[in-house]
């Protein structure tokens, strides 16, 4: 498996792999409008915005996960439901990780869905630490959507 540059043509399979993930670790855990605004549009929209920053982990050619950076956060990090458990998820972490830091970046942060203890027990694993609870603001193609989320920081140098 390798950590590399997602490509254009990826998009719209690795907005199918957000959709089904967002929706396995998500939908339980926040509104239902929330969810509808959720659609696979939505999700390829969101991706090509955030293009290039989008790094891919890749297994002969099967997309298994993917990350995005914005600034000094971990904007997104979704693994296919298919390689959870098999150490993807820590591959790319370490990789969005190290990217921070190379920018100089010290605190990283993320944003997780309250309820979301799968992902919350993954981060504290690797040593992110909940910082606090705070209301984001969420794109979406009815415009910004306030969700409270825990905000979860790591700092990256010493």
């Amino acid at each position: 498996m390798s950590i590399r540059d997602a490509i254009d043509s990826e998009i719209a399979p690795l907005a199918a792999l957000w959709r089904d993930a967002w929706m396995d670790g998500h939908a339980a855990h926040v509104p239902a409008d929330l969810v509808a605004l959720r659609t696979l549009d939505s999700f390829e929209s969101r991706l090509r915005q955030a293009y290039p920053e989008i790094r891919v982990a890749d297994e002969n050619g099967a997309l298994l996960g993917f990350h995005v950076l914005k600034g000094a956060e971990l904007y997104q990090l979704f693994v296919a439901a298919e390689a959870r458990g098999t150490g993807v998820a820590v591959k790319l972490i370490e990789d969005a990780e190290a990217r921070l830091a190379a920018r100089g970046v010290e605190t990283a942060f993320l944003t997780c869905a309250i309820g979301n203890r799968r992902a919350a027990r993954f981060y504290e694993k690797r040593g992110w630490r909940l910082a606090r609870t705070l209301v984001e603001e969420l794109p979406t193609k009815a415009g910004p959507y306030a969700l409270e989320v825990w905000r979860y920081e790591k700092r990256l140098t010493t």
